[in-house]
């Protein structure tokens, strides 16, 4: 297990290097600032139309939330988490990385690693961010910073979730881009609208389960929360946690068992 271990923090060390300096992260990148560009137009709006109605708790949480929670965290996982796999294949390094000594299983678990801080870290940035600009005017109070805090962990978990998913898929799927975008765009985005259990099926029922509805704030996240019937917070938990898990597993088993053969 110490091997592995070692092996799985060699692969993430080298490949949390090479996500950051990767073309399309740049690109990711930009499309993550979108919300902060929003919080700076609400912003600007306020100061030079002082009756504008655009209030920075609502604005964050259903417009910022809402941009992340069900767009920028499903393109992340999907680009990034098809990627694990297919880069390697697309690219012919598998060869290379598997000579050494490293096992597929550390590969996958490192580079998942790896991908899952570095788009943790750049979600967690539009997020802090885009609600310091919307409540720098009216103060943070402790009920505002709480919500904020309690959504970007909902992000978090959806983004390790998804990402898990989506390794899954890329290690026997060559279409997994084709197939990711109608999961991600249209099973989890009009199925978790759906009444009674069906919404159960999707992973975006179990974030949204998570969400500090009722807190301070009237409207907070009203717009993510239509039609939801959630699930307990501890019982969305632990099934998140779960399905990472055995998403994340089944990568590993599926990547170590199966031969890959390199097409021309």
């Amino acid at each position: 297990m110490s091997m592995s271990l070692r092996a799985a923090r060699s692969v993430f060390s080298l490949f949390f290097f090479v996500a950051r300096k990767a073309r399309k992260t740049r690109v990711f990148f930009l499309i993550s600032v979108l919300p902060v560009v929003v919080a700076l137009v609400v912003q600007a709006s306020r100061i030079f139309s002082p009756g504008t109605e655009a209030g920075g708790p609502a604005i964050f949480s259903n417009v910022i939330m809402g941009f992340n929670l069900q767009f920028l965290i499903l393109v992340l996982s999907l680009f990034y988490g098809t990627s694990i796999c297919s880069e390697e294949l697309e690219g012919k390094t598998l060869t290379y990385l598997t000579t050494r000594p490293v096992s597929k299983s550390a590969i996958i678990a490192g580079k998942y690693a790896a991908f899952a801080v570095s788009l943790a870290v750049m979600i967690a940035a539009n997020v802090i961010i885009s609600f310091v600009i919307l409540n720098v005017d009216q103060g943070f109070d402790s009920a505002g910073a709480l919500a904020m805090i309690k959504g970007l962990g909902v992000l978090i978990l959806g983004l390790l979730a998804y990402m898990a998913f989506f390794a899954m898929v890329g290690t026997f799927l060559k279409k997994s881009i084709l197939f990711g975008l109608f999961f991600s765009f249209g099973w989890e985005n009009v199925v978790q609208y759906f009444p009674g259990s069906t919404q159960k099926f999707t992973i975006m029922h179990y974030l949204k389960s998570l969400l500090p509805v009722g807190s301070a704030g009237g409207g907070r996240f009203a717009f993510l929360t239509f039609r939801l019937e959630p699930s307990p917070p501890v019982a969305a938990i632990v099934t998140l946690l779960f399905l990472t898990a055995l998403f994340l597993g089944a990568a590993c088993l599926i990547f170590s068992r199966k031969e890959y053969i390199f097409e021309d």
